[in-house]
């Protein structure tokens, strides 16, 4: 873990409003889960920022959406949890379905691969302003309740008494070892940024998504994401058994694109607790 972040400090020191903190910002310690579904491909197209920007179509003709949930354990900014919902796309390049398969399985090692970053729920302010501050990524903050147990991970999330949603990941599937980086693609001043996060990891993937499900509720945010005809049951689902990640700075790779900035949330502190098999944290 020590070579990993080798030369990450001193790091930048950045501020944004009331928040400050020092990129890149390291991860060493979290849970990490989540689930695949399929899209209506056209409605996933037409929410893209950029007409440069193309999602990732399966050979059925369907796109891809990921949604997770972290509960950040260890990090140079404190204990948090997350709720991405990305969309795998490819930048500069229009795919076939037949085609599309092939940055579905390779992931950042496809060129121009990355995950477009939809909404971006998370438990503190600072971690909202940071991110919306420094990569434009789509936070608000949101309410997330976490159960670890050796069977499954679930993260229930809900904005004060509107339920946004519920997520579980079965434990099962087949190791694999990730030292690939992850891509997220987000808008910042309507600029369209890339960020590249170094990320390593051992994770289990399934194809046997029984036991894993997602339950949508009436927030906004839950309805943008049925908005897209997401599907009704997960193709895959994984976890990671153990992971680290670097967070730096992002890069602009093109301007003038259109606004993405996400639903906005209130202002205010949210709760974040931690259930691990019979004991709270």
């Amino acid at each position: 873990m020590k070579k990993f972040f080798a030369n990450t400090r001193p790091g930048k020191e950045i501020t944004y409003g009331d928040t400050t903190f020092e990129l890149p910002i390291l991860y060493s310690l979290d849970d990490f889960f989540l689930l695949y579904f399929t899209a209506d491909a056209k409605k996933v197209k037409a929410i893209m920022p950029s007409d440069k920007l193309y999602p990732v179509i399966l050979p059925n003709g369907r796109a891809i959406i990921g949604i997770a949930a972290y509960n950040y354990v260890q990090t140079t900014v404190g204990t948090y949890g997350e709720v991405p919902v990305a969309i795998p796309a490819v930048y500069g390049e229009k795919l076939s379905p037949v085609k599309g398969i092939l940055p579905a399985l390779m992931e950042s090692l496809y060129p121009g691969f990355g995950v477009l970053v939809m909404h971006l729920p998370v438990t503190k302010i600072l971690a909202r302003d940071a991110g919306r501050g420094e990569w434009g990524y789509t936070k608000f903050v949101a309410d997330m309740h976490f159960d670890i147990t050796p069977e499954y991970m679930e993260c229930n999330m809900h904005e004060e008494d509107q339920h946004i949603l519920d997520i579980r990941v079965a434990r099962r599937g087949f190791y694999l070892r990730d030292t690939k980086p992850l891509i997220t693609f987000s808008v910042k001043d309507n600029n369209l940024i890339k960020t590249v996060v170094p990320h390593k990891g051992v994770k289990r993937i399934s194809l046997n998504t029984r036991g894993s499900f997602l339950k949508l509720g009436d927030h906004p945010m839950a309805q943008s994401v049925k908005d897209l005809g997401i599907s009704s049951k997960p193709f895959m689902a994984a976890y990671y058994a153990e992971r680290a990640a670097i967070l730096p700075e992002g890069k602009v790779i093109e301007e003038k694109v259109r606004a993405f900035d996400g639903y906005i949330g209130k202002n205010r502190d949210a709760k974040h607790t931690v259930h691990y098999a019979g004991q709270d944290k």
